[in-house]
């Protein structure tokens, strides 16, 4: 969490190691440049999130050593049991929405090459890993690489 201590920060990726955390999700709130460049307190809230929320949450399974699926299950499985829906896991009769990624595959966040219409991210110019290949909604490829 921004402006926060070092513990606060330990403490929650703690809770996603030991399962506490249900849901990992991005609120995506993109916020035009001109919004942003202003002093701290004036600035507009808010950051690309939906193409950076994969590589950014799988550096707590290649930086901070948790399992793989104990990353995933709180970006898929979590959130759609919360609000309960069928979505989020693989299982018969389950709608087919699937993301094909590379977990070690190095994505290097070029805000200027995201394809959200706003360009201000946190994560600009930072090395991360996990690039998605393929998106599939209601078993239709909506994305590929």
């Amino acid at each position: 969490p921004p402006l926060r201590p070092e513990s606060d920060r330990r403490a929650l990726i703690e809770a996603v190691r030991d399962g506490l955390i249900e849901a990992i999700t991005s609120a995506h709130a993109p916020a035009p440049a001109e919004d942003k460049r202003r002093p701290f307190a004036e600035a507009a809230p808010g950051a690309v999130g939906l193409e950076t929320l994969l590589p950014a949450a799988l550096t707590l399974h290649h930086e901070e050593g948790i399992d793989l699926l104990d990353v995933l299950r709180p970006l898929t499985e979590g959130p759609a049991s919360l609000l309960g829906l069928e979505a989020g896991r693989l299982a018969p009769g389950a709608p087919a929405d699937l993301v094909l990624f590379d977990p070690g595959a190095p994505v290097i966040v070029d805000a200027d090459a995201l394809r959200s219409k706003s360009k201000n991210s946190p994560f600009d110019g930072r090395r991360l890993q996990g690039r998605v290949a393929r998106t599939v909604v209601a078993g239709r490829t909506v994305h590929a690489l």
